[in-house]
């Protein structure tokens, strides 16, 4: 269907510009860069492959149970490593504000669970919440991200509210879409459910994009931690100065 194909072409370029743009900011040096950036792309190809073969969809594969490990054990074996290692701590503090949370503008792409819906391929409150919910989280990060990157203000508390909205969003969208998925654990039912979400190109969202970007967003609860200032200021796209803001 031409919304597949506008969405493979769509999401490969919203995971590139993903990949790049948490390869540079964490990577010190040219080869650190390019460590983040195999390692990534690795995890996008094994996405691929699960999606290709099949082996998310219900009943062919192991459905959603797997599809819920995938998307949650990246992010909690990054925390866990984050909370070993003082190197990426310092990283983290390191890193441009400005690019963890515009690189959230991508899931301005939310719009595409909106379309599906109309095409009767997802369920409405998976489709609706979760793609008005995206398009929201991702317009806001476009306008604070361009700010912090003009190195104007931003108020600690602007940033606490989209921090805390685009990060649950996306714990509600990985909510509804398991209980309208098929599987003994659906409590969902409509005309369609989210079966779809397991296949190519759309595994794409839930099994790299939002485990990835869910992390940006608790590096920004991180980086707001440890920050006692009123406004935050940018530095560009910049590695910042010891960490500052």
């Amino acid at each position: 269907m031409e919304i597949d194909l506008l969405a493979a072409v769509a999401l490969s370029a919203s995971a590139s510009i993903t990949v790049a743009t948490l390869a540079i900011g964490f990577g010190a040096d040219v080869l650190a860069r390019a460590r983040i950036a195999v390692v990534l792309a690795a995890w996008f190809a094994l996405i691929v492959a699960l999606a290709a073969t099949r082996a998310l969809h219900y009943p062919d594969g192991v459905g959603a149970p797997g599809l819920g490990l995938v998307v949650l054990l990246p992010p909690v074996v990054i925390v866990a490593y984050a909370l070993r290692s003082p190197a990426l701590r310092r990283a983290l503090m390191a890193v441009p504000l400005a690019a963890l949370v515009g690189v959230n503008s991508v899931r301005v792409l939310g719009v595409l669970f909106l379309v599906m819906h109309a095409q009767g391929r997802l369920p409405a409150p998976f489709a609706f919440l979760a793609g008005v919910g995206d398009v929201l989280a991702g317009l806001g990060a476009a306008s604070l991200a361009w700010r912090l990157y003009r190195q104007k203000p931003v108020a600690r508390g602007q940033l606490w509210i989209w921090n805390g909205f685009g990060l649950a969003d996306l714990v509600n969208a990985i909510a509804l879409g398991a209980l309208s998925a098929p599987g003994p654990q659906q409590l969902l039912f409509g005309a369609s459910n989210t079966n779809v979400m397991t296949t190519l190109p759309w595994l794409l969202i839930p099994a790299f994009l939002v485990p990835l970007l869910a992390c940006t967003h608790l590096a920004v609860f991180y980086r707001l931690a440890k920050s006692r200032v009123s406004e935050v200021r940018g530095t560009g796209w910049g590695r910042n100065p010891k960490g500052a803001d």
